[in-house]
């Protein structure tokens, strides 16, 4: 690789980190080519990327926090990533789970450096459709019990009137 390429690939990389929510640094090795493609379609389902990187270009990139994340870029790695923090995680967290070839090391969220338990704790956060959706809801749910208190005594009076007029016809 020359020189020009790799300037490239490590503003790409540094691009990369900065716009992720997190990043998920993997072990590949013994993954077959069907295998990563397979992790590449459940990713991009999600939102989100898989890219083998270089370490020693991944640490460039990483300028301000190289020195701890320095042992997580060590032998054949791949990084997941996307644009919220969730996604990444979720997924390579579900597929190393079914593949032993899938090892996660760790992860990147900011200028965090997270281990493997933190990353399998981001996995298991709801994502933020989720979040949205369960905020959404606790705001209709007061409106909604408002309209059901205020539409209760005309519904009251509606009946009492029934019941006197099938009374009186009676």
């Amino acid at each position: 690789m020359d020189r020009a390429t790799k300037s490239q690939t490590i503003e790409d990389l540094k691009g990369l980190f900065a716009g992720a929510g997190a990043v998920v640094v993997t072990h590949y090795e013994g993954l077959s080519v069907k295998q990563t493609e397979d992790l590449r379609a459940k990713l991009r389902d999600q939102g989100a990327k898989l890219r083998m990187v270089k370490n020693t270009l991944a640490l460039k990139a990483l300028n301000g926090t190289a020195q701890a994340a320095a042992s997580l870029f060590t032998g054949p790695v791949a990084i997941a990533y996307g644009p919220d923090a969730v996604s990444a995680a979720k997924v390579t967290a579900a597929y190393a789970k079914d593949n032993e070839q899938l090892k996660i090391i760790g992860g990147l969220m900011g200028d965090q450096v997270l281990d493997a338990e933190a990353v399998d704790a981001l996995a298991k956060l709801p994502s933020l459709e989720v979040l949205r959706a369960r905020f959404l809801g606790l705001l209709n749910t007061p409106a909604t019990r408002i309209a059901g208190v205020v539409q209760a005594p005309a519904g009251q009076i509606a009946r009492v009137l029934a019941a006197y007029s099938e009374k009186a016809a009676a």
